[in-house]
């Protein structure tokens, strides 16, 4: 395709026995903006490796037309997830250090800048904050101004302060004409920055479209989730009026009885009302912290209609949060895997194929920070 930026066809990757990339295919159009989204162990890393030419995979992978290797390194930005620059060198030292070795580099005082480090800059990098650090690492893929940029988990440790400046920085860099892959477990920053979206589970992409579409498409219902109160007090309330320490095993067991039976009264009363109830789960009781009821598909204006339905049964409940569908939602509801905090996953699980990348393939190399033969 003439304006493919990068093209991927039936690209597969195994370790031993264990498969990582199981046959994606994928295309990414010059100044797209692309996010890769999945757990820990999805393939991401195996895949931004395969498509920057820095492990050896099966199938077809072109930048720009050209293989990979190909491709002259001065067009391409790339920031692996882990990624270690001398620890003695001052946030400036480091920039100039990754511009001289092109012909051609932004300025560092304006790139630092950008990145919100002007104040920084004579820091040591082992002094700076692990924000302060992931941004000066974004700034070494960032100095040779790049036609396309990669970057794997790019806000990693950065505080929100720090990741909206990055945000902004790349969404200039986007209206400019730069092409950039971007590897997240974070459903949110996907839905920020990406035009489309590809969601990658155990080595194959699930699904590929722009956020809104996904989540239309994919997403579900809306959520209303009401915290259930056992007895008439909410389990916070009870371990201040009883002391949480001299709390039995026995009674706790007792309360949580209490709760589901209350759950399910209120699933009755709200079934029978015409709503489309059930307890919650995992990631609700997870969410509110106990026993929940789950109501899709209300609208806001529904919610006090839901209220006196429960207050009718003589329902006992605590908070209500209603949510629309997400992201995360469409990728839990196309994939089977929920992805939580820290990008773990939960649900059918994923094959763990990036834990074994940094033991087994020439790549390990950039892990470390060390240069390899094609590494930009």
């Amino acid at each position: 395709m003439d304006d493919a930026a990068l093209l991927a066809e039936d690209v597969r990757r195994q370790y031993g026995d264990r498969v990582a990339l199981d046959g994606v295919s994928l295309t990414v159009e010059r100044g797209e903006v692309f996010a890769l989204v999945g757990p820990n162990g999805a393939g991401k890393t195996t895949l931004v490796r395969a498509l920057t030419g820095t492990t050896d995979c099966e199938g077809r992978v072109e930048l720009f037309g050209d293989a990979p290797t190909d491709v002259e390194r001065s067009r391409i930005g790339l920031l692996p997830q882990a990624f270690s620059p001398p620890a003695r060198l001052t946030a400036r030292e480091l920039i100039d250090y990754y511009g001289g070795l092109y012909e051609a580099a932004r300025d560092t005082d304006s790139l630092l800048s950008d990145l919100g480090l002007a104040d920084s800059a004579g820091t040591w990098y082992e002094n700076l904050s692990g924000g302060q650090r992931r941004r000066v690492c974004i700034g070494t893929a960032l100095v040779n101004d790049p036609a396309i940029l990669v970057l794997d988990e790019p806000t990693t440790g950065i505080d929100p302060a720090g990741r909206r400046t990055l945000w902004t920085l790349l969404d200039e860099f986007a209206a400019g004409g730069t092409t950039i892959l971007l590897t997240t477990h974070d459903m949110a920053e996907a839905e920020r920055l990406a035009d489309r979206v590809g969601l990658l589970a155990a080595g194959r992409l699930a699904a590929v479209d722009t956020p809104g579409r996904l989540v239309t498409e994919h997403g579900g219902a809306s959520r209303l989730e009401i915290a259930v109160a056992a007895g008439g007090t909410d389990a916070s309330e009870a371990g201040e009026a009883n002391g949480a320490d001299e709390t039995s095993e026995s009674s706790e067991a007792g309360g949580a009885s209490d709760a589901r039976e209350t759950a399910a009264r209120g699933v009755r009363a709200l079934s029978a009302a015409g709503f489309d109830a059930t307890t919650g789960d995992a990631e609700a009781r997870r969410s509110v912290g106990g026993e929940t009821l789950l109501v899709r598909g209300v609208a806001p204006a529904a919610i006090g209609d839901v209220v006196e339905a429960l207050d009718r049964a003589d329902v006992e409940y605590g908070r209500l949060a209603w949510s629309e569908p997400d992201l995360e939602d469409a990728y839990l509801n196309v994939t089977g895997t929920a992805v939580i905090a820290g990008g773990e996953s939960v649900g059918a699980g994923t094959s763990g194929a990036d834990g074994a990348e940094t033991r087994d393939e020439r790549g390990t190399a950039v892990a470390d920070g060390t240069p390899v033969e094609g590494q930009p």
